[in-house]
């Protein structure tokens, strides 16, 4: 069994780990209990009541969160020429096809989000193997597969983020920093939270939310009370 740091041990010490807390109030505890030196990210963990095993209940997405996740987004754009100066830009960090194939065949992966275009797929496809395991991989579900490569640059330079289900029924995924205000965490929580709600599968039955719960970096997670939730 591992050993509980001090630091850790003091966080459990300021609330009750048993208890659901309102939104903003959970939010504002995460930030109460975070000791780490640097900047750490606040997760959010939302246990639903799907079965992932099952095609039609698979849940996917995307949601622009309304003050971004406070990360610099690494962005490569894999697309013919003509394409390029629409990637350069709308600000992507990295564009072009054939080198950059062969460097991530290599094992490079410096980087965040991969968008490309259709006509390319059948290059970026062999990919799979490097790409898929890293979460890398461009899908037209999440929108990184699209003719449009400036739109897709600048909505995940702006906050975008990509979630899908785990399979035990969880999206885990970050919705900010320690240094966000609580209101920032809290309306990018409700936002994440009401895209989930429109992507209920009509063949999920019985309590979609199951749970949700906040924590930074290194901390202990906090139960949110899902009534205090906009849109649930």
């Amino acid at each position: 069994m591992s050993k509980i740091s001090k630091k850790h041990k003091a966080a459990l010490g300021v609330y009750d780990t048993a208890k659901s807390y309102q939104l903003k109030e959970a939010v504002e505890l995460v930030k109460k209990i975070t000791y780490t030196k640097f900047n750490a990210s606040v997760d959010i963990d939302v246990r639903l009541g799907v079965d992932p095993k099952q095609a039609n209940q698979m849940v996917r997405g995307v949601a622009s969160l309304p003050h971004g996740i406070g990360k610099e987004v690494r962005v490569l754009v894999l697309a013919n020429a003509d394409k390029e100066a629409d990637a350069k830009g709308a600000g992507a960090d990295y564009f072009g096809l054939d080198d950059y194939i062969s460097k991530i065949e290599k094992g490079w992966t410096d980087i965040d989000v991969i968008i490309c275009t259709p006509d390319v797929m059948a290059k970026v496809g062999r990919l799979g193997r490097v790409l898929g395991p890293r979460g890398l991989m461009p899908n037209p579900k999440s929108g990184t597969v699209t003719t449009d490569v400036a739109k897709a640059v600048t909505e995940v330079k702006a906050g975008k983020i990509d979630f899908k289900v785990d399979k035990t029924g969880i999206i885990h995924t970050t919705i900010g920093k320690v240094d966000f205000t609580p209101e920032m965490l809290t309306e990018n929580a409700i936002e994440l939270i009401q895209v989930l709600s429109k992507l209920k599968p009509s063949s999920s039955k019985g309590t979609y939310f199951r749970s949700i719960s906040l924590s930074s970096t290194m901390s202990p997670g906090v139960k949110v009370e899902k009534a205090s939730v906009p849109g649930i």
